[in-house]
């Protein structure tokens, strides 16, 4: 069976481990990076690195996203020399960027009205670490004919992939994930500040609760980071948390449902975000329930 090309956009800290995943199951991947740099990095892993999005698009059968957020997506799309300006009825797009359901719908019909190609949302979640071990969990939205066509593309790189519904329900899905995970980043800085607060090594939190019904990634991962100050090299950012829960908020506005526990905590990483803390690791969330300099005369 002949592997179909492929073209990957957006070579940060997931699509750099995902592409690597695709040369090594073997399949043909040519890149293209905003920032050139980071496609260049791949180049002497074997993958081509396309000069524009146009050279990318016209080389291959399935074009790849993997981006920032909606409002990128649409530039790398439907802007100047964009995928919808060089695509072709036949070609598939896969989405596995985290963006706004009713955009992402409104893009796959354009999309194909303006160069016939067929959109599927696809969002991860697992982190790095899952785009590293290819162990991502995905949720798609599509048709599922389209779906089952490109499984195989998705085998390197996910443990499970769930269709979800048609086109957005991937997106949705993928903000009551973010929910989830952004409401216990909150609780979690709670937690380990009011155990440093009364005594207790906040550092034994993690082999404490392990197993029990406070387990969870998000708790294996963050709390220990938290408890150790660990802000360094982060695998991912506290503004792409709070961007998730912003679109959980405005999703919920749509459809009539009530988010009060999202939007709190979408307000207090707006509030750490405001400080500077935007592009560190949620973990630092910590750092405003931990008590600060004492005042002069203290």
């Amino acid at each position: 069976m002949t592997h179909p090309r492929l073209g990957f956009i957006g070579i940060g800290l997931m699509g750099h481990p995902m592409t690597r995943r695709l040369l090594e199951a073997g399949f043909d991947v040519t890149v293209w990076n905003r920032s050139p740099a980071k496609a260049e990095a791949l180049g002497g892993a074997g993958v081509r690195v396309a000069g524009s999005i146009g050279e990318l698009v016209e080389s291959v059968e399935v074009v790849m996203l993997c981006l920032a957020n909606t409002a990128v997506v649409e530039g790398v799309v439907f802007g100047d020399g964009g995928v919808a300006e060089f695509g072709r009825p036949g070609q598939r797009l896969i989405d596995f960027s985290s963006s706004d359901p009713v955009a992402t719908r409104d893009f796959a019909a354009r999309l194909e009205a303006q160069c016939g190609m067929t959109w599927i949302d696809c969002p991860v979640s697992g982190g790095v670490a899952g785009a590293e071990a290819g162990s991502l969990v995905m949720m798609a939205g599509g048709e599922a004919a389209q779906l089952d066509a490109i499984r195989p593309l998705l085998a390197p790189l996910a443990a499970r992939v769930t269709h979800m519904g048609p086109v957005g329900a991937g997106q949705v899905t993928k903000v009551c994930n973010q929910m989830v995970v952004g409401c216990q980043a909150a609780v979690l800085a709670e937690m380990v500040a009011l155990a440093e607060a009364s005594g207790v090594e906040a550092g034994r939190l993690s082999e404490a609760l392990a197993g029990g019904f406070a387990d969870s990634k998000p708790f294996q991962i963050l709390t220990p980071r938290m408890a150790a100050s660990d802000f360094a090299d982060p695998p991912w950012h506290l503004r792409t948390l709070l961007k998730d829960l912003d679109m959980a908020v405005a999703q919920s506005q749509r459809a009539g449902s009530a988010t009060p526990m999202s939007g709190l905590a979408a307000q207090l990483m707006r509030a750490h975000a405001a400080r500077g803390h935007a592009e560190h690791d949620p973990a630092i969330l910590v750092e405003a329930y931990r008590p600060g300099p004492a005042l002069p005369g203290e």
